[in-house]
C-alpha cells in the first residue's frame, strides 16, 4: 500500500563556507558531453549528467576546477566571484588515449567482462562470511529558492506606464518564501544492518518524521535503490532493471570507456553504460572500476523519463579485507518530461504536467522546482564478526522505542548538526500536522482503503452498507469492528443485514483477543446467521478487498442459509506466512431445489463440524516488524495458498465424513514499459460425502438470457464471463488464467484506456453424481475455455470487455458463446 511519499535533500552548515556552481559541458559543436569529470585541486569531484549539466559545491578557498572527458583536452576553469553558471566547451584530442586501451576490442567490454568474472571476489555478501554496520539516513523534499529567482518575484498587482494592469500570481512567490525558511518534508533514520548466512537484515534504531508522532511505515519500507551494486537486478525507485554487471548484461547494454580517475588513492576506469534495447525508462550511468581488482569503486545510476531519478553508490577501500565496501548512497528525484500530472508515493508528491487540457504548454509552477533527495552514510563497520541476527526471516525490524529517541541520540549520529532550516522544518511541519490533523487523515486513508470508516472507537464496515443479488434483492446492512481507541488487546465485531427480496434478517457477532503483538496472533470466536453462494471457494487467509461495488454477486441467485459457530487462531508466527486454524459447527439449509442423497437417506438440511487449516506463503516477499505488528513490506511473487478442511465424525452432530484440499498460486511480472503479466493457478479436491453446496462452481459470471445485449453486466475479477451460473459443478477441478495488460493508450488527455488480453481454462470431474438430487448441471471432464479482450478505464473508470467461449463445451448458437461486460476501476487517489 502506497499511502504517502518519500521525500528528500538536506542542506547542512559546514565549518568552511561553501557555495554551489553549476553549468554545462559541450564539445566544439555545442553537443552536450554526458558524464564528463569535474575535479578540484583537493580531489573533490563530480560528473555531468546525461545532458552534460552539473551542480557542484566547492569551498570558498577553491579557485579553479578541471573538466576532463575521454578523447578531449582537459580544461582548467577559473572560478569568478558571484558567477554561478559556467558554459564549458572542450576541444577534441588528435591522439588516442593509449593508457586506457586494454585490448584490441572495445576496452570497456574487456573491463566489464573482468568485473563480472571477479564479482564473487569483490561482492561483500559473497567474499565476507558476515558484516554489520550502522547507517544514518536523511530524506527531504525541498526546492532551491535560487532556482525560482526571476520567475516569481512579486505578489502585487500594479500598472505600467501604458496604464495596463499586470497581475502577478502570488502562489509561487509564497512558495519561494516558504522554501527559503524550511524544507517541505524531512525525515531521519538510524539503522543497524547485519549480514550472515546469506541474509541481510535492517534493524531501525531510531526514526524521526516531520509532522508525525508515529512514523509512516510505508515510507520507511519503500525501496529507493539497491543496497548491493552486485545483484543481478538493480532496483531504482521500486523498479528492477537488468544490472549493467549481470552475467548476461552484454545483451542489454552498450559500454564506453570515458576516462581514468583516482578514487581514494586507487586508479579506476570510468565506464559509461546505456541500455541499447529501451528508449524510455532505460537505465544508464557510470561505473568506476578499480584497475587492479576490477571491483566497483563508485556507481552512478540514472533513469531520465517522466521523472529524472538517480542513485549514487560510493565505496571505501578496506586494505585488510582487500575489498571496496559501501560508505555512502544518494538518491534523488526531480521532474522530467511529462505531459500529464504525476503522483508518486500515494500522491504525497505531485509533479504537474507540462501540457494543459487544451494541449498548450503551461508556465512553470512550484512543482517544477521541487525535488526529493535521500542520503545515507555508513559507519561503525565490522567485518567477519558473525553477529547474532534475531528473527533473520525479517527484512526490516523497527524497535518499539525508535520514534521516542531524544535529541542527544540524533546529535550522536548526525554527520553534522541540524541547521536552522532543518530545525524549522520539524517545528513548523509538526505544528502544521497538529493543526490540520494530518496524522488523523493518514489513519482515515488507511481505513478507507480497506473499507472502513472510523467513528470514535468503532470502524464502520463500508462493505456491509448496501449490495444487491438476485436472491436477497437489495441487501441493506450495518456493521463494524472496534478499533485501538476501544482497546489494543480486545476487539468486538459484527453486522446486521436485511434483504428486501427474501425479507429475512441476517447477522453476525464476534470478538477477538490479542495473544502476541509481534506475530499478530489473535484468538477469535463468532456466531453467524447468513446466506452464501453455493459451491463457492473462500480462502480464510485471503486479504480483505474493498470495492465501491462488487459486481459478480449482482447476478447470483442460488444460495444456502448457514448458522455457524466458529473459533479460530489467526497468526503470522511462521516466517513469511499468515495462517488461520479454525474449528466450526455449521447448520446448512439450501435455498434452492436440492436434496443430498447419502445411502438412500435424503437431506434437505445438514450439520457440518469441521477443522480447517489455511496458510498463505510468500517466500520471495520481504516482511517488516513494526511496534504494531508484522506486515508484508515488499509483496513479491509467486505466492502460494493452501487450505485443508476435515470433517469431524460424531462431533457436535456432524452428518458427513469428508476432506477438502484447496490451493492457489499467483504470479505477477511488471515490465518497465508499463505492461504486466498475471498468472493464476487454482484448484481443489473434495473427497468423501460432500453436498453440492460445498463443492466447486469454478466461478461463473454469465446470465441465462436470450440475447447478448440482455446478458451485458459487470465483469468479475477472475470469473468465467461466458460460463452460465449453475451450468457446471465439480468435486475436483483445476483452473488457469493468464492476463497480459498493456500500458495505457493516450487518445485524449482524460481518455487513456488500457488494453488487457485474457485467457481462462478449467478442467474438472464430479464423483458420485447420483448423490445430488434436483439441479441439472454439466461437468468439466473435457475442459472449458474462453478468451477475451478488456478495454479498461476508457472514461471515468468505466471500460468494456468482450469474451468468447470455445472448445468442447462451445454452444451451438454463435451468439451464446459471446459475453460483453462492463468494467469499472476506481482510483481512490490514496
Amino acid at each position: 500500500m502506497r499511502l504517502f511519499c518519500l521525500l528528500t535533500l538536506f542542506f547542512t552548515l559546514t565549518i568552511q563556507a561553501q557555495f554551489q556552481i553549476n553549468g554545462i559541458v559541450t564539445d566544439a559543436n555545442n553537443k552536450p558531453l554526458p558524464f564528463a569529470t569535474i575535479t578540484t585541486a583537493d580531489n573533490n569531484n563530480t560528473i555531468t549528467d546525461v545532458d552534460g549539466k552539473f551542480e557542484f559545491k566547492i569551498n570558498s578557498q577553491t579557485t579553479t576546477f578541471a573538466v576532463s572527458y575521454i578523447g578531449f583536452q582537459t580544461k582548467i576553469i577559473g572560478i569568478t566571484s558571484h558567477k554561478k553558471f559556467y558554459a564549458i566547451s572542450l576541444l577534441q584530442k588528435t591522439d588516442d588515449l593509449k593508457e586506457v586501451v586494454v585490448s584490441n576490442e572495445n576496452p570497456a567490454l574487456t573491463i566489464i567482462k573482468k568485473v563480472i568474472a571477479n564479482k564473487n571476489k569483490n561482492n561483500p555478501q559473497k567474499k565476507l562470511s558476515s558484516f554489520e554496520y550502522k547507517t544514518y539516513n536523511k530524506l527531504i523534499v525541498t526546492a532551491n529558492p535560487d532556482s525560482i529567482d526571476g520567475r516569481i518575484d512579486s505578489s502585487a498587482a500594479y500598472k505600467d506606464f501604458n496604464k495596463k494592469t499586470i497581475n502577478i500570481d502570488s502562489s509561487d512567490y509564497k512558495f519561494k518564501e516558504i522554501i527559503s525558511k524550511q524544507h517541505l518534508f524531512q525525515t531521519e533514520k538510524v539503522s543497524q544492518y547485519q549480514f550472515g548466512n546469506n541474509k541481510l537484515k535492517e534493524t531501525i534504531l531510531g526514526t524521526k518524521m516531520a509532522g508525525f508522532k508515529q512514523p509512516v511505515y510505508e515510507i520507511i519500507a519503500f525501496n529507493l535503490q539497491s543496497i548491493s551494486i552486485y545483484d543481478s537486478k538493480y532496483e531504482l525507485f521500486e523498479t528492477k532493471h537488468q544490472s549493467p554487471i549481470a552475467d548476461n548484461a552484454f545483451s542489454d547494454y552498450n559500454y564506453k570507456l570515458l576516462d581514468t580517475v583516482p578514487i581514494k588513492g586507487r586508479n579506476t576506469f570510468m565506464i559509461y553504460f546505456k541500455n541499447k534495447k529501451r528508449k524510455t525508462n532505460a537505465l544508464e550511468g557510470v561505473l568506476y572500476i578499480d584497475e587492479e581488482n576490477f571491483a566497483v569503486a563508485k556507481a552512478v545510476m540514472r533513469i531520465k523519463a517522466v521523472l529524472d531519478i538517480s542513485g549514487i553508490h560510493e565505496f571505501e577501500y578496506v586494505p585488510e579485507e582487500k575489498i571496496w565496501f559501501q560508505s555512502n548512497t544518494t538518491f534523488k528525484i526531480v521532474k522530467g518530461k511529462n505531459d500529464d500530472d504525476i503522483k508518486i508515493l500515494g500522491g504525497t508528491i505531485q509533479f504537474d504536467g507540462d501540457v494543459e487540457d487544451n494541449f498548450e504548454r503551461r508556465k512553470k509552477v512550484a512543482s517544477d522546482f521541487t525535488y526529493l533527495i535521500s542520503e545515507s552514510n555508513n559507519f561503525d563497520i565490522h567485518y567477519n564478526t558473525n553477529p547474532t541476527i534475531k528473527n533473520p526471516s525479517l527484512y526490516i525490524e523497527i524497535k518499539d522505542d525508535a520514534n521516542k529517541k531524544p535529541e542527544e541520540f540524533w546529535n550522536q549520529y548526525r554527520k553534522e548538526n541540524l541547521d536552522l532550516k532543518g530545525q524549522k522544518t520539524y517545528q513548523l511541519i509538526d505544528s502544521l500536522s497538529l493543526s490540520k490533523r494530518i496524522e488523523k487523515r493518514l489513519g482515515l486513508g488507511r481505513k478507507i482503503i480497506n473499507g472502513y470508516l472510523p467513528i470514535g472507537p468503532i470502524d464502520l464496515d463500508l462493505k456491509k452498507l448496501i449490495s444487491y443479488n438476485n436472491y436477497e434483492g437489495f441487501r441493506l446492512g450495518l456493521g463494524g469492528v472496534t478499533n485501538d481507541r476501544f482497546s489494543k488487546l480486545f476487539r468486538i465485531e459484527g453486522y446486521g443485514a436485511y434483504g428486501t427480496k427474501d425479507g429475512v434478517f441476517k447477522y453476525s457477532i464476534g470478538s477477538g483477543v490479542l495473544l502476541d503483538k509481534n506475530t499478530n496472533t489473535w484468538l477469535n470466536g463468532s456466531y453467524t446467521d447468513d446466506v452464501r453462494e453455493i459451491a463457492s471457494t473462500v480462502f480464510a487467509v485471503d486479504k480483505r478487498v474493498f470495492k465501491i461495488y462488487d459486481p459478480r454477486p449482482i447476478n447470483i441467485s442460488t444460495f444456502y442459509k448457514y448458522i455457524a459457530w466458529k473459533a479460530n487462531i489467526q497468526t503470522k508466527i511462521i516466517p513469511k506466512t499468515e495462517a488461520v486454524f479454525e474449528l466450526a459447527r455449521t447448520y446448512v439449509e439450501p435455498k434452492f431445489d436440492y436434496l443430498y442423497n447419502l445411502n438412500g437417506q435424503l437431506y434437505s438440511s445438514y450439520i457440518m463440524t469441521t477443522a480447517m487449516a489455511s496458510i498463505v506463503w510468500a517466500p520471495f516477499s520481504d516482511f517488516m516488524q513494526t511496534p504494531t505488528g508484522r506486515t508484508e513490506s515488499d509483496k513479491q511473487f509467486p505466492r502460494f495458498t493452501f487450505q485443508f478442511t476435515q470433517s469431524l465424525p460424531n462431533v457436535l452432530e456432524n452428518d458427513f465424513t469428508f476432506s477438502k484440499i484447496d490451493f492457489k498460486t499467483e504470479y505477477e511480472k511488471k515490465y518497465l514499459n508499463g505492461q504486466k503479466t498475471s498468472l493464476l493457478l487454482q484448484g481443489g479436491v473434495a473427497m468423501g460425502d460432500v453436498p453440492i453446496t460445498h463443492l466447486y462452481n469454478t466461478m461463473p459470471n454469465n446470465l441465462t438470457k436470450e440475447t447478448v445485449i440482455q446478458r451485458i453486466t459487470f465483469a468479475g475479477r477472475n470469473s468465467f464471463e461466458t460460463m452460465y451460473f449453475n451450468e457446471f459443478f465439480s468435486s475436483q477441478y483445476v483452473f488457469f488464467q493468464i492476463k497480459h495488460g498493456f500500458d495505457r493508450i493516450k487518445i485524449m488527455k482524460k481518455v487513456r484506456p488500457s488494453l488487457v488480453l485474457v485467457t481462462r481454462m478449467a478442467w474438472g470431474n464430479m464423483e458420485k453424481p447420483e448423490q445430488h438430487v434436483g439441479p441439472a448441471y454439466k461437468t468439466l471432464d473435457k475442459g472449458f475455455f474462453e478468451s477475451g479482450i478488456e478495454l479498461n478505464r476508457i472514461f471515468k473508470g468505466f471500460g468494456l470487455g468482450g469474451f468468447y467461449r470455445y472448445g468442447p463445451n462451445q454452444l451451438l448458437k454463435f451468439e451464446d458463446n459471446i459475453a460483453v461486460k462492463i468494467s469499472y476501476v476506481l482510483d481512490l487517489g490514496l
